[in-house]
């Protein structure tokens, strides 16, 4: 059971100066403003050690997938699997970030992956900054929190390390959402921060013309299955939609099967009670929960046109009332910073984010 650390509440106007709008829902938020989870120096760093095993294992499932041809088991679109096998020879380094959701990890249970979002940015802001200005001026307060600064110096390094090749920064995503326009903006912040050059230009409008930009681009890789090269350096590049997909997880059971990180995973109903999930599946849709045969709960979505991967069913982190827990670990060039969400059985994005602290 979490334990919490009350807080003076953030208000929300603090909230509505940094463009955050869509934490408002008619209850008024997505974010706990009054406590903090509070967890040991120990278990932070078990978080920390985890997230590093596990992208290690991402890697060497990426190499076994490429060498043996398995895109099709990862319901890959055929035409990007070229774009996966040049970038993942030419773009390895420019893999952004990612986050790593994970349960357990509190009061000596043990810390099992759920997924990988390699490739999407959600909880961003959140887990950046917003919990850390949950903070509120706590005297000596610490948090697992260095996202800022870490994906920061990454723009430096990719930077750097194609100094005269690729000078500027490109950030794109589509035009009528608002959460993820603030996100890639506050990602655009990131790299200025450096002193680095940047331009920012909705999707819709994009064009290129023998561009010779970095290119971060906030739209899913399984949607361009008519993506055309440029001369742009991708930003998460199309490698990382192998680790996207949900398939991955069964590869790594395959891969590591007494590795105490992972959970039974198969591209074929397992005997456990298991959790199936569409390969591309996001935000809690198009997942059921099955034992003996029964579903006991399924939700609805618009991702049932893709493979299905199932996973064991762990139980997560439970409060008093009842309401689930769960851990993200955002990942660039090692893990950079925790953070919580609080929810139904099954988390959507209706879940609530939750801020800790190091006690």
């Amino acid at each position: 059971m979490p334990k919490f650390f009350p807080i003076e509440p953030l208000s929300k106007e603090a909230l509505d100066k940094m463009n955050y709008r869509w934490h408002n829902d008619e209850d008024g938020e997505y974010i706990l403003k009054t406590a903090l989870i509070a967890i040991t120096q120990k278990e932070a760093e078990a978080y920390h050690d985890a997230a590093n095993e596990l992208y290690s294992m991402y890697e060497k499932g990426a190499e076994y997938v490429i060498k043996n041809n398995l895109f099709e088991a990862l319901d890959i679109p055929p035409t990007i699997v070229p774009f996966i096998k040049e970038s993942w020879e030419n773009e390895r380094a420019n893999h952004l970030y990612g986050r790593f959701d994970l349960s357990g990890g509190i009061d000596g249970k043990e810390i099992k992956l759920i997924e990988f979002n390699a490739d999407t940015p959600t909880l961003l802001l959140e887990t950046s900054l917003i919990q850390a200005m949950l903070l509120n001026g706590l005297k000596d307060a610490k948090q697992f929190n260095s996202i800022y600064e870490a994906i920061a110096l990454k723009f430096e390094k990719l930077a750097e390390s194609k100094k005269g090749e690729f000078t500027r920064f490109l950030f794109s995503c589509v035009e009528d959402i608002e959460e993820e326009r603030v996100t890639t903006q506050f990602l655009q912040e990131m790299a200025e921060s450096r002193g680095l050059l940047t331009r920012f230009e909705y999707l819709e409008n994009l064009g290129f013309d023998n561009e010779e930009d970095f290119w971060f681009k906030l739209y899913p890789w399984e949607d361009m299955q008519n993506f055309e090269s440029n001369t742009s350096s991708m930003l998460n590049p199309a490698f990382t939609l192998l680790y996207q997909s949900k398939g991955m997880l069964a590869i790594l059971y395959e891969l590591f099967p007494d590795s105490p990180l992972l959970l039974k995973t198969s591209f074929e109903p397992i005997k456990e009670k298991y959790v199936k999930k569409r390969m591309f599946g996001r935000e809690g849709a198009n997942i059921d929960i099955v034992e003996n045969g029964k579903v006991l709960t399924t939700t609805g979505g618009i991702y049932e046109e893709y493979k299905a991967v199932y996973q064991e069913y762990e139980n997560f982190i439970r409060d008093d009332e009842g309401e689930y827990y769960q851990a993200g670990i955002f990942y660039s060039d090692g893990a950079c910073g925790l953070g919580f969400r609080r929810g139904l059985e099954i988390l959507d994005d209706m879940s609530v984010f939750v801020g800790h602290i190091v006690r």
